[in-house]
């Protein structure tokens, strides 16, 4: 299985809501790294998996609509907690929707929001 990872950082706010989680229920930064993981058991006639110009302009696209914004404000996260593990799964499905590539078979978004905690959802795009 071939595997071609991306990363990029960006800054969102957020919000935690129901329960009680202190600090974290007010409006405060984290300071995320997403980690793009993609895979796939074939390559493409010129050796790539995948054209990492494309993924890596659907990245920015993604990446922007987050930057500097309220998660807690755009309609993806409306009824949720915008917990990491939600944020990693609305990632994960929205790049899914945006990368085409008809040898990716999966792709994982690994979503950090300090040194010591990530989250990850893994997307199947095809079934071997």
């Amino acid at each position: 299985m071939y595997t071609l990872t991306v990363i990029r950082d960006f800054i969102a706010q957020h919000y935690l809501i129901g329960g009680d989680w202190g600090a974290e229920n007010q409006p405060h930064s984290h300071h995320y790294r997403l980690e793009l993981e993609l895979q796939g058991r074939e390559l493409d006639e010129h050796g790539y998996l995948v054209d990492i110009v494309a993924v890596e302009a659907a990245l920015e696209r993604l990446i922007d609509r987050y930057r500097d914004h309220l998660l807690n404000d755009l309609p993806e996260f409306a009824g949720l907690n915008p917990s990491l593990e939600h944020f990693a799964r609305i990632l994960a499905q929205a790049l899914a929707r945006e990368i085409a590539a008809p040898n990716l078979e999966a792709l994982t978004v690994r979503l950090w929001e300090h040194e010591t905690a990530w989250a990850s959802y893994t997307f199947t795009l095809k079934e071997h």
